[in-house]
């Protein structure tokens, strides 16, 4: 009768003495960081590319100023006009006769509402002025024009 010497001293592959040699390793009781952490960093990129494609759906080519950014502390009601005159209410196309009404509609302070115009480069000077005196006329007087910056080359 012959045994091997794997099967009966437990020192071979798979047995229980190979298990038993070295230190004892118990459970792992700390949590890996670094597969979260880099899934973070992922989603951290996509947001801040994504972000500034969400802010405003009409597209719109504004001019440049030199005026400095306003620190706004709530999100203002957006008035676009483009550049073959259409108007936007936040994104949605509306005629300048149902302006006032829906501003009334949807603001949340009454005539207090910052309300900023954005108007393309190309955009009729009349129809700009158009849609300021309406807004004006109704009875909010927290109107601002948007630009962007300008950039010394």
């Amino acid at each position: 009768m012959g045994m091997s010497a794997a099967g009966a001293g437990g020192t071979g592959r798979g047995g229980r003495g190979h298990r038993r040699r070295g230190r004892h390793h118990g459970l792992m009781s700390e949590i890996n960081v670094t597969p979260m952490v880099d899934v973070m960093l992922v989603l951290l990129i996509i947001f801040m590319v994504a972000a500034p494609l969400l802010t405003v759906g009409v597209p719109i080519d504004l001019p440049d100023t030199q005026a400095k950014a306003m620190n706004v502390d709530t999100q203002p009601i957006t008035v676009s006009i483009d550049a073959t005159g259409k108007i936007f209410l936040q994104e949605t196309e509306i005629p300048i006769e149902e302006l006032v009404a829906k501003l009334q509609a949807i603001s949340k302070t009454g005539y207090d509402e910052r309300i900023f115009i954005r108007g393309d480069k190309s955009t009729d000077y009349g129809t700009a002025m158009k849609v300021m005196a309406r807004i004006s006329a109704a009875g909010y007087k927290n109107i601002g024009l948007v630009s962007l910056q300008e950039q010394d080359q």
